[in-house]
């Protein structure tokens, strides 16, 4: 993890990056004449916003700041520079580096800042080769007046929950089942000070959480419920919010076995919502938040041996309801409603679930940003949306009309557990609404959790997703 630190002083002896609108050439920065010709052509005729400088033993970076575009516009297209520079940076084999910023907004600076730390992760653990192939940069220091040692402290701490929530959906099922989830949320716990309860089988068994146990009968690998709760004395909050995270760590499909071409490739991050809810309440509880927050994520792998639960089993509920099961492939519902539903006894003031639930959400909006619905009121949705923009994991909202309950109607149980082949997305949030008497929001991270492709700082692979979302939201709730 790429250490983040205030600079008490400027060098222009090290390795530095100028953030500004207008670039002018300080008596600070040390320029030669012909380096200050060489910057100021790049910006005014080749119209050029990175402009970079290589003194052999020395790398300075010119960064342009466009104003051109909303405030978060802004900041999203400096995390991207962020990948470019920490790109230049580890070419380098630089170690550190130091930023200046020329009286840029303050959220401008920081969002560089993590664009650096976020591109700067590596999933490499596995390879022979990771030694050599480590990245060079270590640290950054940055100078800037308008940025506070907590200002740092906090994007520190949110990054490195994020690169944690990666680690998680990048590990496979053979490095980390559902037991082994569970255990990472101790350790989390321990080192960020909030409470974890793990429910083993037995547990779960007594409870009679009929959606868990039944997606796990295809497992010889046991399932688990884990509860974590971070209660500081001085919350604002006088009910709790409750988050809920998706935490199947391999699904296969079950019985409804995933046909097509390389579909279960990537199906170790299925457990993606799991991974964000729990990597962001130890950023929320590391970094002191004053609100409390309850965190469950029920936890097993979805496979085809055994006793595995098939298509036409009704199944009975942590809350007695009883499910028509038709299709296996859609089990992370029936594990969220048994969350989902155990979630009432905490009487929330809001509960936000995060699932990799349905292809149909990332068939309609791509990877660029998070389906969400429920029956929160529109003004906490509403502040949902603006963390999504802030942190650029923006949300797209779908609607929640009455008539999408009539498709999962079942003739001889309760409910079913699919709809009938159009809006998949709005039947999977409505099948989970059915287990909530709480103000709820369903956010379906399908498309973002995992990507085949780098993207700037969205690296190839467990994004993260999630994270920063609800930091951003339990920071100005």
């Amino acid at each position: 993890m790429l250490a983040i630190k205030k600079a008490r002083t400027f060098s222009n002896k090290e390795n530095f990056i100028v953030l500004t609108d207008k670039f002018s050439n300080k008596a600070g920065y040390g320029f030669s004449e012909k380096e200050q010709a060489y910057i100021s052509e790049q910006i005014n005729k080749q119209d050029k916003k990175l402009v970079a400088l290589n003194r052999l033993n020395q790398l300075i970076l010119v960064l342009i700041v466009e104003k051109n575009k909303p405030l978060y516009q802004q900041a999203e297209a400096l995390r991207k520079c962020g990948s470019c520079v920490a790109n230049r940076l580890n070419e380098f084999k630089a170690t550190s580096v130091q930023l200046y910023s020329e009286e840029v907004n303050p959220s401008l600076i920081l969002a560089l800042t993590e664009g650096i730390v976020l591109s700067n992760y590596q999933f490499i653990k596995h390879r022979s080769t990771a030694a050599k192939e480590k990245n060079s940069l270590n640290s950054i220091q940055v100078y800037a007046g308008a940025i506070s040692e907590k200002d740092l402290n906090e994007l520190a701490i949110v990054s490195e929950a994020t690169c944690h929530a990666r680690d998680l959906v990048n590990e496979p099922v053979n490095v980390l089942n559902a037991v082994d989830l569970a255990k990472d949320f101790q350790q989390l716990g321990k080192k960020a000070g909030f409470k974890v309860e793990v429910l083993n089988k037995a547990a779960i068994q007594k409870l009679k959480m009929g959606g868990l146990l039944s997606v796990n009968q295809g497992s010889i690998d046991p399932p688990t419920f884990s509860i974590m709760e971070y209660k500081p004395k001085n919350a604002k909050n006088k009910k709790p919010y409750v988050l809920v995270g998706k935490g199947v760590v391999y699904d296969t499909g079950g019985l409804s076995l995933k046909p097509t071409t390389n579909s279960m490739d990537s199906m170790k991050c299925d457990m993606g919502g799991a991974a964000a809810v729990a990597c962001a309440l130890y950023a929320i509880a590391k970094a002191k938040l004053p609100v409390h927050i309850i965190t469950l994520v029920p936890a097993t792998d979805n496979r085809p041996g055994g006793n595995a639960f098939a298509p036409g089993d009704i199944i009975t509920m942590y809350d007695g309801t009883t499910i028509e099961m038709l299709n296996s492939d859609a089990e992370g519902r029936m594990i969220l409603a048994d969350a989902l539903a155990y979630a009432k006894k905490y009487k929330p003031e809001l509960a936000i679930e995060l699932s990799t639930l349905t292809g149909a959400s990332a068939a309609a909006i791509g990877h660029l940003g998070i389906v969400s619905m429920g029956t929160a009121d529109e003004k906490t949705h509403n502040a949902l949306k603006r963390s999504g923009e802030n942190t650029y994991e923006r949300l797209a909202e779908f609607p929640f009309w009455e008539e999408y309950d009539e498709l999962l109607k079942s003739d001889i149980a309760d409910m079913k557990n699919i709809g009938v082949g159009f809006g998949g997305a709005i039947t999977a949030g409505k099948f989970l609404n059915k287990f909530t008497d709480y103000p709820y929001l369903h956010l379906d991270i399908a498309g973002p959790a995992f990507i085949n492709t780098r993207e700037s700082y969205r690296i190839k692979g467990g994004t993260g997703v999630g994270v920063r979302l609800l930091f951003d939201f339990f920071k100005n709730v």
